[in-house]
């Protein structure tokens, strides 16, 4: 087995109450163990890491991601359920030990971003597919958090008899906001005790309460007018694209008369076919974004009476398709604090001196301060008191369903641009590598508890029921008659695919994505026109 760090292991005997009792000192021992375990996998870790980075698949079409995703678990024991949902690419992996026990759910999302491909190790833009989407995100990462922390409790479960159920899942369309609401309605959560969710970072750390971020309904609104030759009979089109930008004209004037909290942006989906046909059909899709459920509700019933207003005006009809939510998160505080004391115990990675002179020379190129990789934990604090506007993630929709936290671990580097290529630039790199495991033993330690600990268990069920849902209950925004959005991305990915397939990353045959890719590490190169690399 392999050594564990001294100052780690006291870390978490401390953690587990010392030699306060022999059940305590247990939890601790397994603990050490966990972590142990993860370090055994590191290798497996990176792998997969590298394999998700290389596939590259936009939401609804992670095809090669799940394929060999749940190859892996269905190898390792896991029973797969999949299509779940109705989602093709969506699946659940369970492992039962025993009888009875509880139940946790490890969660981590599988999509990309467009148009976001870039060699990794590669300190400026160099698409490796010029056009093609690419992990702008990394969210190639985080199912590599979860399997090795998921086979290491295993192990643990397996040797000494701790009854329970692991299961895992992903998030599918993430970036499209249009995946958990479904496995929500679906029942996936409907036996869990915990989810444990992870998303990468440039830092390790949790959260509870409203903690900032919105909510929102994603929205495609569709005209329907009538063709006509633009330049022969023009009256006698309706234009179903004057009724789109009639729409964005109308939401950009309500913008001045809309709370500061709130955030919306569309893009048209559909303009029509070419200039000389007045298009018949025009579509819109917007995101509304806002803080509170009622105030989310109040933007959508807003998007569509611009929509009804810009029909008439155009003389074209309407309709609209939800295409995906999120609910405002709200995370569980007994198990972040937990989580939190697991943080500390593991504490981020130990950089060299050459990967934060690289984080650094990423950081020059794309203009952000040159701040390196983060050194110091950041603190779990209580929610802020009057919340500022941010992003979505449909993870808030099971953490109304069940006591939920997301960990963020370190396998990015600070000061990016989010859903960017430069934010693929470290994610199938040694920094990527190093987050991950440090995130997996986060997860694993946190599990145990959760495995071994009734009193977690309940703290988090009281603080579900008596504080979160005390006075706000979950809405759902999906109507029974509402589908996933299977088909989107579908073209983008059959042009793309093919080019992307020649570069799938094989780990029998390369050590790392790198090396297949004939990348130096660290790469300290500048693209022309710039100036020296950032000494270290």
């Amino acid at each position: 087995m392999k050594k564990i760090r001294s100052g780690l292991f006291l870390g978490i005997a401390a953690l587990a109450g010392g030699a306060a009792g022999a059940q305590a000192v247990d939890v601790a021992a397994l603990k050490t163990r966990a972590v142990a375990g993860v370090d055994a996998r590191a290798k497996l870790a990176q792998v997969i890491t590298d394999s998700v980075f290389s596939f590259a698949e936009l939401g609804m079409h992670e095809e090669e991601t799940s394929k060999y995703l749940t190859a892996l678990l269905e190898k390792n024991g896991f029973t797969i359920e999949r299509g779940v949902a109705g989602m093709p690419t969506a699946w659940v992996a369970k492992w039962t030990n025993g009888t009875g026990g509880p139940e946790i759910a490890l969660g981590s999302d599988l999509d990309c971003i467009p148009k976001a491909s870039q060699k990794p190790g590669v300190p400026y833009r160099d698409p490796l597919v010029a056009g093609a989407p690419g992990h702008g995100e990394g969210h190639n990462s985080g199912q590599a958090v979860n399997i090795v922390a998921a086979l290491a409790v295993k192990e643990i479960m397996t040797k000494e008899k701790i009854p329970g159920t692991l299961v895992m899942w992903p998030g599918v369309a993430e970036e499209l906001l249009a995946g958990k609401a479904f496995m929500v309605r679906a029942g996936v959560f409907k036996n869990t005790d915990a989810v444990l969710f992870t998303h990468v970072g440039s830092n390790l750390g949790t959260r509870w309460g409203y903690s900032g971020g919105t909510g929102l309904v994603s929205v495609e609104y569709t005209f329907t007018g009538e063709a006509a030759h633009s330049a022969v009979a023009p009256w006698r089109g309706r234009s179903a694209l004057d009724g789109v930008e009639l729409m964005d004209v109308g939401w950009n004037f309500k913008r001045e008369h809309l709370r500061p909290e709130q955030r919306s942006h569309y893009v048209i989906s559909d303009g029509g076919d070419q200039p000389n046909v007045v298009p018949p059909t025009a579509s819109v899709w917007y995101y509304f974004r806002e803080q509170t459920f009622d105030n989310i509700k109040n933007l959508y019933e807003t998007g569509n009476t611009i929509a009804q207003g810009a029909a008439t005006m155009s003389f074209t009809t309407v309709s609209h398709r939800l295409l995906g939510s999120a609910a405002p998160g709200h995370f569980n505080r007994p198990i972040a604090e937990d989580a939190e004391q697991n943080i500390k115990a593991v504490g981020l990675p130990k950089w060299t001196d050459e990967e934060q002179a690289f984080a650094k020379l990423v950081q020059k190129n794309i203009g952000a301060p040159q701040d390196g990789l983060d050194t110091q934990l950041g603190e779990l604090r209580p929610p802020p008191a009057n919340p500022g506007s941010g992003p979505s993630d449909d993870i808030g929709d099971v953490s109304w369903n069940v006591p939920t936290i997301v960990v963020s671990y370190p396998a990015n580097i600070p000061n990016l641009p989010g859903h960017n290529w430069a934010n693929a630039i470290a994610m199938a790199t040694p920094i990527a590598h190093k987050g991950v495991v440090a995130g997996a033993k986060v997860i694993a330690m946190t599990t145990l508890d959760l495995l071994t600990k009734p009193e977690l268990r309940t703290a988090a069920k009281d603080y579900f029921t008596n504080v979160q849902t005390k006075t706000q209950k979950y809405v759902p925004m999906l109507a029974a008659t509402d589908k996933p959005p299977v088909e989107l991305n579908a073209d983008i990915m059959a042009r793309y695919a093919p080019q992307l397939k020649q570069y799938y990353y094989n780990p029998a045959k390369y050590g790392t994505y790198l090396e297949q890719l004939g990348i130096k590490w660290p790469m300290m190169d500048t693209p022309p026109g710039k100036g020296p690399a950032p000494k270290s």
